[in-house]
């Protein structure tokens, strides 16, 4: 039988790339839901090609436009961010492929775990907000987490077949980014421009200024530890500049296991969408040939500190994290729109970190006003 998958953010990078995947498999997978933030060209442009029995655009300024184009389709079309918590509710869904971007990932993801459906995780954010309220609500409701996330659909996939109390540590692969081996100085005069320009993979603007400032590899061990149930210490960064082993699982009789591959994003796509199978796919192959060299250095923390505040609000815990990513969304979104330098961006999360009143136990609404307060002490640092 078919899969029938959900696409929240069918626009972005992680959507199109996703729907490529199903492309190739029209006889395995079919598309119940789309749903884009604004693009509304585009989300038309999916929806007459793959015919989703539901289209939700999260900008009501777009909703006629869209609706006018769907409806001799027989498409339904909703509008508003409350559509995309009750539309994953439906019965026709099989897989939520949550690809939104940051805190807006969390709402829709509980409701969908709720209601029962596996989720194929690429919005980090949800887990490292709120990772122990969804785990839990994940383990309650007998739902998949499948990562999406090339370094966690790694890990996954060298745990398989391993008993989980073997595990003695994991290694998380960084590329560095464009500014490996940047000083401060050099990183002070950085541009938006020049930290989009990633040298391995093609991502959306939020998460590839992530990388660059290794805030994405911090965001990345917080979900980690959610994940597979790790501590901190067993989760370890290593800079790894070609980005052909994605991550790696280290046993307790010393050997370590790597999953190694293409850097393209639609592999761990495909892996979670088919899970527990593996389909053929006609992607561009590794060459050892033609790789014959990989490395692996020490992650610079002194100058990239993001690694390190990261690493301490997930040792925090409670609230700590969900302020940590509601002051970096802020941040780079006032960093895209040259309005804050590329250091000051870790300022200003450390900075919210310190101000924002600390919640041990937090409830659902506690993440939602320490989200809401920790962006307006952000834009105020930042203005």
């Amino acid at each position: 039988m078919k899969k029938r998958i959900a696409i929240l953010g069918s626009t972005g990078s992680i959507g199109t790339q996703t729907l490529e995947v199903i492309r190739q498999f029209p006889d395995r997978f079919s598309v119940e839901v789309l749903t884009a933030g604004s693009q509304a060209d585009l989300l038309i442009q999916q929806a007459l090609e793959f015919k989703p029995n539901t289209v939700v655009i999260r900008d009501k300024e777009y909703y006629e436009e869209v609706k006018n184009a769907l409806l001799p389709h027989y498409i339904k079309v909703f509008a508003g961010e409350e559509s995309l918590s009750q539309i994953v509710q439906m019965d026709s869904i099989d897989v939520v492929l949550l690809a939104l971007v940051g805190f807006l990932g969390l709402k829709p993801a509980l409701s969908a775990i709720e209601a029962g459906k596996h989720i194929a995780l690429a919005n980090k954010e949800t887990l490292v907000v709120a990772g122990e309220l969804v785990t839990k609500l994940a383990v309650k409701k007998r739902v998949a987490i499948l990562p999406v996330d090339s370094e966690h659909s790694a890990i996954f996939q060298c745990l398989q077949g391993e008993n989980l109390n073997s595990v003695e540590k994991i290694f998380l692969t960084a590329s560095g980014g464009p500014f490996r081996g940047f000083n401060k100085k050099q990183l002070s005069k950085v541009t938006s421009k020049e930290a989009l320009n990633h040298p391995n993979w093609k991502m959306g603007h939020k998460i590839t200024i992530d990388s660059a400032t290794l805030m994405n590899k911090g965001l990345e061990v917080i979900e980690a530890k959610w994940l597979f149930g790790l501590e901190p210490s067993q989760i370890e960064v290593i800079v790894h500049p070609q980005s052909v082993i994605h991550s790696m699982v280290q046993f307790t009789d010393g050997s370590i296991k790597a999953q190694m591959g293409m850097p393209d994003m639609r592999i761990p796509i495909q892996y979670a969408l088919s899970y527990p199978e593996r389909f053929f796919s006609n992607f561009p192959r590794f060459s050892f040939a033609e790789c014959t060299m990989l490395n692996f250095e020490q992650v610079d923390q002194e100058n990239f500190p993001n690694l390190t505040i990261a690493y301490k609000a997930l040792s925090a815990g409670g609230n700590m994290p969900c302020i940590l990513n509601a002051a970096n969304e802020i941040a780079v979104d006032a960093f895209l729109n040259n309005k804050t330098g590329f250091l000051k961006m870790s300022d200003v999360i450390e900075q919210c970190m310190e101000l924002i009143p600390f919640i041990s136990n937090p409830t659902f609404e506690d993440y939602l006003s320490t989200d809401h307060e920790a962006r307006i002490k952000a834009l105020e640092l930042i203005n």
